[in-house]
């Protein structure tokens, strides 16, 4: 297919992937395409650079069945896989999700099972500078941490089966049109890399693209229905924001959340270093034996982040601020003080220098 005239977006799109090495050259490619403007554009800009790059793209569409005309969306994302001369590859909810967050846990397992089944090491999402700015707000307003806060990154791993990783250790910090840290994926589990490479171009600039380019978008319904926190924040307080503090509102928390990653990423290796050092091979009856003497010894912010990294591994569901701090409070606790129960039974006792964690 013949290359458009290569605009600002091009040339931007093309310094993102040089300078932060995101998608590397002569490599099998699914691009995520929804039908909707950012995808849209995305899927036109690696098709325009593909001569550049030497890539091998295809397409993928995830129909969750929510809404009646989503068949219909499917068949015109097939109809320009087909005329850009492309793979195309269509996921069909069985179940339709009833939340946001079963529809992105399923979404993320159907992009991973495609991308392992036809050997493609890499699937690119649409997510844009403005997704990250909504995301940020989103889970500064449930109370996130670092995390939550720069939950959009550049790139992580999805896991072939059962979620990704994220979901399955950590819990789901984030919202967006489709949606945690870097890291690496359980031993000899198949996975492919997740790759957002438009997390600094807005939403502005993608319908500007799709305009230019006369790229047909297929306007989803379910982005006006303001039931939807995610749209509310879209709708409602960013163009607040813009129009009250600051014009540049998305480009900054863009910002913020990018700063935030980069702070998130050294704490997390810190504390993996600090949970390494204080754990000890537990007795039978117990599953973790903690150092106390070792955790007083460093700071509140890598005390909280090795315990959650701890309660991760042994708990069933994503551990929340509370169960890090009824742990932590055991740190200069009394001899055999003790927590109430954790989900699924788990209890944390005092026992001399040690924090013990049996069932």
């Amino acid at each position: 297919m013949k290359s458009s005239k290569w605009t600002h977006l091009h040339a931007q799109f093309h310094y993102l992937l040089i300078h932060r090495q995101l998608l590397p050259r002569n490599q099998r490619i699914l691009v995520a395409l929804s039908g909707g403007q950012d995808s849209l554009c995305l899927t036109k800009l690696l098709l325009d650079l593909q001569p550049k790059w030497g890539w091998d793209l295809a397409i993928v569409h995830c129909d969750h069945r929510w809404r009646t005309d989503s068949k219909a969306n499917a068949d015109r994302v097939e109809e320009l896989a087909l005329n850009w001369q492309l793979p195309f590859y269509r996921q069909i909810a069985q179940e339709i999700p009833k939340t946001e967050a079963t529809a992105r846990q399923w979404r993320y397992q159907a992009l991973a099972e495609v991308a392992i089944a036809h050997n493609y090491p890499y699937i690119v999402t649409g997510h844009t500078a403005s997704d990250r700015a909504e995301t940020l707000l989103y889970n500064l307003l449930r109370g996130s941490g670092a995390d939550g806060l720069s939950a959009l990154t550049w790139q992580r791993p999805l896991m072939g089966s059962g979620g990704s990783l994220e979901q399955r250790g950590r819990g789901a910090e984030e919202i967006s049109p489709s949606s945690i840290s870097s890291a690496p994926p359980l031993p000899h589990s198949p996975s492919a890399l997740l790759v957002r490479p438009m997390l600094e171009i807005t939403r502005t600039q993608t319908g500007a693209f799709c305009q230019e380019q006369n790229l047909p978008i297929w306007e989803d319904s379910t982005n006006q229905d303001l039931h939807y926190a995610r749209n509310r924040i879209r709708a409602e307080l960013l163009p607040y924001l813009q129009t009250h503090f600051n014009p540049q509102a998305e480009q900054a928390l863009a910002q913020t959340a990018e700063l935030l990653r980069a702070d998130a990423d050294y704490l997390e290796t810190a504390a993996s270093e600090l949970r390494l050092q204080a754990s000890f091979s537990p007795t039978p009856e117990e599953k973790v034996r903690l150092d106390r003497r070792i955790l007083q010894k460093a700071s509140l912010a890598l005390q909280r982040r090795a315990l959650r990294q701890v309660l991760q591994l042994i708990l069933p569901v994503a551990p929340s601020f509370a169960h890090i701090e009824k742990i932590r409070d055991l740190i200069s606790a009394p001899n055999r003080a003790q927590t109430d129960p954790f989900p699924g039974g788990a209890i944390a006792t005092v026992e001399g220098q040690w924090i013990k964690i049996k069932n």
